[in-house]
């Protein structure tokens, strides 16, 4: 996980922003099914 999105959940627990860690648990998973197409498409 990248250190600015971790910094960012970090503050959004410790503000118990829930909108917001929802919106970030949502980017993360993005990230991953991103991540994981590109890393298919190289083999």
């Amino acid at each position: 996980m990248p250190t600015w999105l971790r910094k960012q959940f970090k503050k959004a627990y410790f503000e118990k922003n829930y909108n917001e860690i929802k919106l970030l648990n949502q980017c993360w998973f993005y990230y991953l099914r991103k991540k994981q197409l590109i890393d298919v498409k190289k083999t």
